[in-house]
């Protein structure tokens, strides 16, 4: 975790107010988009002190009306960072029970409305497929990862598991897939050299298009198009 330690240290004097203002911001019942744009001016200060450029691209695939999922690759630590540095609309995000006590990620956490999630637990799993259901039907964004896991792989995915997109097909809403390309790098690498994090925002599926599939069939079809773009965006293709 040398990057993170760097992070903390460039922003040493700065660090304890940035706390505050996250911690704020899960306290005092701030709306969503206030809440979101103080952790994206941290998240913004941290990339650039641990000196990590994201580029993002389709950011115009980003549906205009809110109430949609997005469907990543799942890297590292750093993904989530990779999203909230460059999405221009607030979003939530499921996270991983054991993750969400970790200092500062368990303020963001509140202050952004995230839902921990057991995936040993079957039945607190369904509380939150119908929990988010919930929230994207009232017209939340949300994140969650296919993959369960970490792909501790690189740019290699693991397979898409079927259950997560129950909760787009219950609320029949878009399907953002996005590839992530080398977020595991600031995080799961102990080099401290500066580095480019890529995120691709991929052509949203409408409900019209995956409404009659399985879930597995529209994880195999989410994990098809974000292979395909990170081959491009990995070889340059994409850039063009």
């Amino acid at each position: 975790m040398r990057r993170i330690m760097m992070m903390v240290l460039r922003l040493f004097l700065k660090t304890p107010y940035y706390f505050y203002c996250i911690w704020k911001c899960g306290k005092k019942h701030i709306d969503l988009e206030e809440s979101y744009a103080c952790v994206k001016k941290v998240t913004k200060a941290a990339n650039r002190a641990g000196r990590v450029k994201i580029e993002a691209y389709g950011l115009e695939n980003i549906p205009k009306e809110n109430g949609f999922i997005f469907f990543p690759n799942h890297q590292g630590l750093f993904d989530v960072l990779v999203f909230l540095d460059s999405c221009p609309v607030p979003f939530s995000f499921v996270i991983k029970k054991e993750a969400s006590n970790i200092i500062l990620l368990k303020q963001v956490i509140a202050a952004l409305r995230a839902i921990p999630i057991d995936r040993e637990d079957l039945k607190q799993s369904l509380q939150v497929i119908n929990q988010m259901t919930d929230e994207v039907k009232k017209g939340r964004n949300f994140l969650i990862f296919a993959e369960g896991t970490r792909s501790r792989k690189g740019n290699e995915l693991l397979p898409f598991k079927g259950g997560t997109f129950k909760s787009a097909v219950k609320a029949k809403c878009p399907i953002v897939p996005c590839a992530l390309i080398d977020s595991f790098r600031p995080f799961d690498e102990k080099s401290i050299a500066p580095v480019t994090v890529k995120l691709v925002y991929l052509p949203p599926m409408f409900y019209e298009e995956y409404g009659a599939m399985k879930t597995n069939e529209i994880a195999a079809e989410v994990k098809r198009r974000i292979e395909e773009a990170v081959r491009e965006y990995e070889e340059g293709q994409g850039l063009e």
